[in-house]
C-alpha cells in the first residue's frame, strides 16, 4: 500500500539543517517532486511518546542533526536512511580524523599535529618550533570556526594550550583534543562543494583578518574554480566517503592543501552553485530513499 510519504508522487524530505538551507532548498525540491519538511527537537520540550512530527510522512532525511543527542532522537522516530548520516558527520567533525584520513589516501593537507590533553607543555613547544610560527591552534571538533587562534610567539601558545586543558580538564567535555597546524601566509581561502562525486559550486572567502569563517562576517563570492582544485575537493569527497560535502581549500601559487571539511554545510544562494544543482541534489535525495525501499 502506498504510504502516505508518496502520496501524489511526491517523495517526503525530513531536513534537519537550519531553516535558512530549509527555506533554499524547499522550492527547488519541490519543483523536482520532492516534498521538504523541517523537523528538530531542538531548543524545545519533547514527550517521546508523541514525535513533534509524523514519521510516515518521510523516505530519507537530510542531513543527520549536528547535535548529537538530539540526532538520536529525531532518528529514532523517523527511521529513514540519511544524506550523510551520523557516520559521515562524524567523520567529517573529527578535524584530526579526517585530516589523517586524508593523508592516508594521499589529499595534500597542512602539517597538522594533534594534541590530547592532558599533554607534555615541552613537547607542544617544540611542535610551534618545528612548524615555524606563526602556527594555528584550533579546537578538534567545534565548528563555524569557534576557538580556533593564530599563535606567534612561545608564551601566547602557553596561554593558549594552558585555556584549553582547563576546558577539557572539565568532566564533561567530551572531546579533549586540538590541533596545532601551520599557517600558510597569503593562501585564497575556498569553500568548495562537492555533491555525488561532483563539484556543485565554489566560493571564495575574504575577510579583513586572517579567519575567513561566513558566520565570523567574512564574504563568499561564486568563483570558477581551476581544474586542480576542483580534483583536490572530489578526492577529498571520495577518501572521506560523504556524499555532500563543504571542502575548506587553501591555495597559494606553490601548493593547495584541504585544511578542513564540513558534512553539514548550509546550502546558499542558488546563483552560488553550477548549474543542475538540484537535479544532482534531487537524485541523491531519491538514491538515498531508494536504497531503503530495496532492503
Amino acid at each position: 500500500m502506498l504510504g502516505e510519504s508518496r502520496l501524489g508522487g511526491m517523495l517526503g524530505l525530513a531536513v534537519a539543517n537550519d531553516a535558512e538551507t530549509f527555506d533554499r532548498m524547499a522550492g527547488p525540491l519541490a519543483d523536482r517532486g520532492i516534498r521538504a519538511e523541517h523537523v528538530t527537537v531542538e531548543e524545545s520540550v519533547t514527550a517521546l511518546g508523541d514525535p513533534p512530527f509524523d514519521a510516515s510522512r518521510f523516505d530519507a532525511g537530510f542531513v543527520f542533526p549536528g547535535r548529537l543527542m538530539e540526532g538520536g532522537v529525531v532518528d529514532a522516530f523517523l527511521d529513514v536512511p540519511w544524506v550523510n548520516d551520523r557516520e559521515a558527520v562524524l567523520r567529517s567533525r573529527n578535524k584530526a580524523g579526517a585530516l589523517a584520513t586524508l593523508a592516508a589516501a594521499g589529499v595534500p593537507v597542512p602539517e597538522t599535529v594533534y594534541v590530547s590533553n592532558p599533554a607534555d607543555a615541552g613537547e607542544v613547544r617544540e611542535v610551534f618550533a618545528a612548524l615555524e610560527p606563526p602556527v594555528v591552534v584550533k579546537p578538534n571538533s567545534t565548528t563555524r570556526g569557534v576557538g580556533v587562534t593564530k599563535v606567534h610567539d612561545p608564551d601566547s601558545l602557553d596561554g593558549v594550550t594552558d585555556y584549553l586543558e582547563l576546558v577539557h580538564d572539565y568532566r564533561a567535555t567530551g572531546d579533549k583534543s586540538y590541533l596545532v597546524q601551520e599557517f600558510l601566509a597569503e593562501a585564497v581561502d575556498y569553500r568548495v562543494m562537492v555533491l555525488d562525486g561532483a563539484v556543485v559550486g565554489a566560493v571564495r572567502r575574504e575577510s579583513p583578518g586572517w579567519k575567513h569563517n561566513v558566520h565570523g562576517g567574512a564574504t563568499a563570492t561564486g568563483v570558477d574554480l581551476p581544474e586542480r582544485l576542483r580534483a583536490l575537493a572530489v578526492d577529498a569527497a571520495a577518501a572521506l566517503d560523504v556524499d555532500f560535502l563543504g571542502v575548506d581549500v587553501l591555495a597559494t601559487e606553490e601548493r593547495a592543501v584541504v585544511s578542513e571539511t564540513n558534512a553539514r554545510p548550509t546550502i546558499d544562494d542558488e546563483a552560488k552553485y553550477e548549474d543542475g544543482f538540484y537535479d544532482r541534489l534531487a537524485a541523491l535525495i531519491r538514491r538515498t530513499a531508494g536504497a531503503a525501499a530495496d532492503e
